[in-house]
């Protein structure tokens, strides 16, 4: 056998020289008789190298590149769980790393970038937070970064890029890259857009994320990016790192009328709901809703389940404790969360609030959290966009009006107000429709920031 070669191909790695029955022992590898090589996903392109060196194989790797821009990096000051959790990962620079919003998860992923110094791929979930990237990187980095997302293709030795956007560019990019940092990784496991991830030669990956994934998404993740080599929890760094606070549930009544409307509709959507689990006992709610879709009863009460979840995003009682909230809050800096696009703009135009959704142009919302930090606009109102990753260091009160996503949401949402302020503690309110859905979802969401620690409610 002569020299083998490792060759990338739209996302996969080639083992060219091969022959169908020599290398049983390649990872992740399988005979292509197309072209007469094995053929393995991407992301197995590490064990692929180390199985080869350990067989003493002669092979060209024509994947591994190093840096063109090689000491751009400028030193990083990290507190002392941020070096903990960098030296956890550095063992096999690979893995997920568990931290609170807030603590700092970006600066200890630019610490990671400037100990391998190669050629590095940041993936994030939304626009917004690639240019919040971005900017966080030029503060460390003195080379060029790159982005792709948002209209914008530029492949630079450090780049920022959207989850959609890598995974539509990644079968011509994926040999680019020897680091592979993935924010808010807890979106990946299940199946949807996991190809970003398989498509990638990056031998070093490093995971961030403050609410990890469960069960089979977990597993998909750690054998993706490499197991959990850090958890810390916000109790473990509540009122010395991260800001304490104190969470409130205000249970809100419905009013007569959509009382009622409420019980027709839940009545309605569980008629049907009996009748599909006469048929498939173990269906899901994909099947639920095709199973609907084939009668106009079921259409009916699909539309009334739609019905009873709008109706407690944003009742006349929530209305009312919003106003009495945002009266005795007026001094302070003060974040509402809504269950959908529709509600944040009634809170906005009722109390004229900027809204921050998906809608509002970026240069809009920049200018909008940039008054915010400043003290010239008291309150921000938003349906899913300061979820996860935008920086509001000064925010000191949170009122979820509604939610749809559960408890890594609910986390999520808490962690805005956790930045750090000498004498700061936060207040979170959660203002939760009596009897209705929203019960069960409110105690459920309170079990969930109770194992993280850190609040009293």
């Amino acid at each position: 056998m002569g020299v083998m070669r490792l060759i990338f191909d739209r996302g996969t790695v080639i083992v060219e020289g091969t022959h169908e029955e020599v290398p049983a022992q390649l990872p992740g590898a399988r005979w292509d008789s197309r072209t007469q090589s094995h053929r393995a996903p991407a992301y197995a392109y590490r064990a692929l190298r180390a199985a080869l060196r350990r067989q003493g194989a002669a092979f060209q790797d024509e994947i591994w590149r190093q840096s063109a821009d090689r000491g751009a990096w400028q030193a990083i000051e990290l507190r002392p769980y941020q070096q903990a959790a960098l030296c956890a990962w550095q063992r096999s620079r690979r893995g997920m790393i568990v931290l609170p919003t807030g603590s700092g998860k970006t600066r200890v992923a630019c610490a990671a970038m400037a100990v391998c110094d190669v050629p590095t791929l940041c993936l994030v979930p939304t626009r917004a937070l690639m240019h919040q990237w971005a900017a966080e990187l030029q503060t460390h980095y003195r080379g060029e970064v790159g982005l792709l997302g948002d209209g914008q293709r530029q492949i630079a030795p450090v780049t920022v890029s959207t989850f959609e956007s890598a995974y539509r560019q990644m079968a011509q990019i994926g040999d680019r890259f020897a680091l592979l940092v993935v924010d808010e990784v807890h979106h990946f496991g299940t199946g949807v857009r996991d190809e970003a991830l398989e498509m990638c030669t990056a031998p070093w990956r490093l995971a961030l994320t403050a609410t990890p994934p469960d069960g089979a998404a977990r597993a998909c993740v750690e054998q993706l990016m490499g197991p959990c080599v850090c958890e810390l929890r916000i109790a473990d760094l509540a009122g010395t790192w991260l800001a304490d606070f104190d969470c409130i549930v205000l249970h809100v009544a419905l009013s007569e009328r959509e009382r009622f409307v409420y019980a027709r509709c839940v009545e309605r959507f569980r008629t049907a709901f009996k009748r599909f689990r006469v048929f498939q006992p173990e269906g899901t709610w994909r099947e639920f809703t095709a199973f609907c879709q084939r009668s106009e009863s079921g259409r009916e009460a699909l539309a009334a389940f739609r019905i009873s979840r709008q109706l407690t995003h944003y009742p006349a009682g929530k209305r009312s404790v919003l106003a009495t909230l945002l009266r005795e809050h007026r001094g302070h800096r003060c974040l509402v969360f809504t269950a959908d696009n529709a509600t944040a703009y009634a809170v906005a135009r009722e109390h004229l609030i900027m809204p921050i959704t998906c809608d509002i142009a970026r240069g809009e919302r920049a200018a909008a959290l940039a008054a915010f930090r400043a003290g010239e606009l008291s309150a921000l109102v938003s349906a899913q966009v300061l979820n996860e990753g935008l920086d509001v260091p000064d925010a000191e009160v949170a009122i979820v009006v509604g939610g749809v996503r559960g408890q890594r949401e609910h986390v999520q949402r808490v962690g805005r107000l956790l930045r750090p302020a000498p004498g700061k503690r936060a207040v979170v309110y959660e203002l939760v429709a009596d009897q209705t859905h929203e019960t069960r979802a409110s105690a459920e969401r309170g079990r969930a920031l109770r194992a993280v620690g850190g609040a009293r409610g």
